[in-house]
């Protein structure tokens, strides 16, 4: 049984950071691509980061570009989600997934197999 789960979310002011965690079990982080993706309240879940482990190949949704990272460690079989700069409206609940999308899926969520629960971020102003 796939299971994957998140933690890290917490409130932070804006301009700081956090870092959100991603551990699977059931399955091994490196044969497929890891998401991340989040919620803001009363919208639609919206892609964040993306990464093939296999080929390095690394996607970011233009908000996040330059302040968002994404990495795993794969002794822990944990992939990360580093965020910095906050700003308020980074305020969403945070899911991480695991799949095998082609290019043209990678960043929707039809591309994602198993997904976590979700974890609260909340940014305050």
């Amino acid at each position: 049984q796939v299971q994957l789960v998140e933690s890290g979310g917490e409130l932070v002011q804006a301009g700081g950071s956090l870092r959100l965690s991603c551990t699977a079990s059931g399955i091994t982080f490196g044969p497929y691509a890891t998401g991340w993706f989040r919620q803001l309240p009363g919208k639609e879940r919206e892609f964040v980061a993306a990464r093939r482990w296999a080929t390095g190949a690394t996607y970011y949704a233009d908000s996040v570009k330059g302040r968002f990272s994404i990495s795993r460690d794969t002794a822990i079989n944990t992939a990360y989600l580093q965020m910095n700069k906050l700003k308020p409206e980074d305020t969403a609940i945070y899911y991480c997934a695991a799949g095998r999308p082609i290019t043209s899926t990678i960043q929707t969520e039809r591309g994602y197999t198993y997904w976590g629960q979700g974890t609260q971020v909340t940014v305050s102003s």
